[in-house]
């Protein structure tokens, strides 16, 4: 191997670990951006098909999402937030109004947020308990068909919604929050008895059928308004973060763990946000719970006081979990008042590929001209010669604002 490639092969290794790092703490993480209304409006694109699977009636029914976007934004790397509707598996959509403000404010915080449909229905009203089970199953195979579709969209599509498919995040209200957590929690050695995967619609083991295989359904964390979880034992060594809410007083989904109620019904038990907080802390899980005292099920839906702490609970976590430079918050702050961000400086040697950052793009302009003498792309020193002492100049600010 000659020396050329043998220096070639090293930089690749040693850009892997920048993009790594890159793609978790972007140059965009100014102080403001993805933890206050930095923008002042945003784009709508709605009723994007994302899949389609068998729903509980036996029809086939077609998964939609609606994407949320930053007016005027110009970044092509943003985290994005996929947020799914409550309505006890029957009732609910992409426009219901426990999601829709929420990701208004979130692309207006530069997140790309994603407000996804599911299928509803329960089959058996003789059976709730099993008829549950089994619409929580659905739920979750329809959210990791969302996560997968992102990531193809970003891979197979030119990425034409600027989504940096390593940081996608998934919440929820209500029975939304109890797809986020079993999609990030449950495994499919821990799928309940009683649910018959052989039934139309329920196959394809724990990635199900609703679209989109081949591509990965991690999260970069979660978050969980008034949800809950069959068993918090399914947590154990689990790494995914999660930020929650719930009120003390919530009758539909206990706090604790409890019997969740359906007009006064007991549907099945689990285990409520209280307990799923107690064994992340157990398990020294990175998480921020936050409990509104006397309040009942998805406060966040009908009180503007709510809705303006629930908005700050989830972003001050999450924009930790997409910046983590940026301080933790657990609770209430003002989003509406951003610190004062100098502008950033706008153009360096480093920034081969002007954009005012230091970033992927420039590193691989810089790549293609390793080794290269003469006049050449990416001599720094002024050597003649693009080597090892240009390729430190570079790294010395990756990832960073041109100074």
């Amino acid at each position: 191997m000659t020396t050329k490639n043998t220096s070639l092969s090293l930089l690749l290794v040693i850009l892997s670990a920048f993009n790594s790092t890159y793609s978790q703490e972007d140059a965009n993480c100014d102080g403001a951006r993805y933890r206050y209304l930095v923008f002042d409006d945003f784009e709508k694109i709605e009723d994007v098909v994302y899949g389609s699977n068998i729903a509980a009636n036996g029809s086939e029914v077609e998964l939609e999402m609606d994407i949320y976007l930053p007016s005027g934004d110009t970044v092509t790397n943003r985290p994005a937030i996929i947020v799914a509707h409550g309505g006890f598996f029957l009732m609910g959509g992409n426009e219901f109004d426990d999601v829709v403000p929420l990701c208004e404010d979130l692309a207006k915080m530069g997140y790309i947020a994603v407000s996804i449909s599911y299928r509803l229905g329960i089959d058996n009203w003789l059976n709730l308990q099993e008829s549950m089970q089994e619409a929580v199953l659905r739920g979750v195979h329809d959210g990791k068909a969302a996560i997968r579709f992102l990531r193809k969209v970003h891979a197979e599509e030119g990425n034409p919604w600027g989504i940096d498919p390593d940081r996608i995040i998934m919440g929820g209200s209500s029975a939304g929050a109890f797809i986020a957590l079993h999609n990030a929690y449950l495994d499919l050695d821990e799928f309940p008895d009683i649910i018959d995967i052989t039934q139309p619609g329920l196959g394809g083991g724990l990635e199900g059928e609703s679209g989109n295989l081949g591509y990965s359904t991690n999260l970069l964390s979660i978050f969980s308004l008034s949800g809950a979880i069959g068993n918090v034992e399914w947590m154990l060594g689990e790494t995914t973060p999660i930020v929650s809410t719930h009120g003390t007083e919530d009758d539909t989904v206990p706090i604790g763990s409890g019997s969740i109620q359906f007009m006064f019904i007991s549907v099945d038990d689990a285990d409520g946000s209280e307990v799923v907080h107690e064994v992340a802390n157990a398990i020294e899980l990175d998480n921020c719970f936050y409990v509104f005292e006397g309040a009942g099920h998805v406060p966040h839906q009908f009180s503007d006081n709510y809705y303006d702490t629930t908005r700050a609970v989830i972003t001050g976590f999450n924009s930790r979990m997409v910046c983590p430079i940026y301080e933790p918050i657990c609770g209430y702050y003002d989003v509406t008042s951003p610190p004062e961000i100098e502008d950033p400086p706008i153009f360096c040697p480093q920034d081969l590929v002007p954009n005012g950052i230091v970033d992927v793009n420039d590193m691989l302009m810089f790549l293609a001209n390793y080794g290269c003498t003469g006049a050449c792309i990416g001599d720094f020193s002024e050597t003649g010669t693009v080597s090892i002492s240009d390729l430190l100049s570079i790294l010395a600010i990756f990832g960073s604002y041109c100074e």
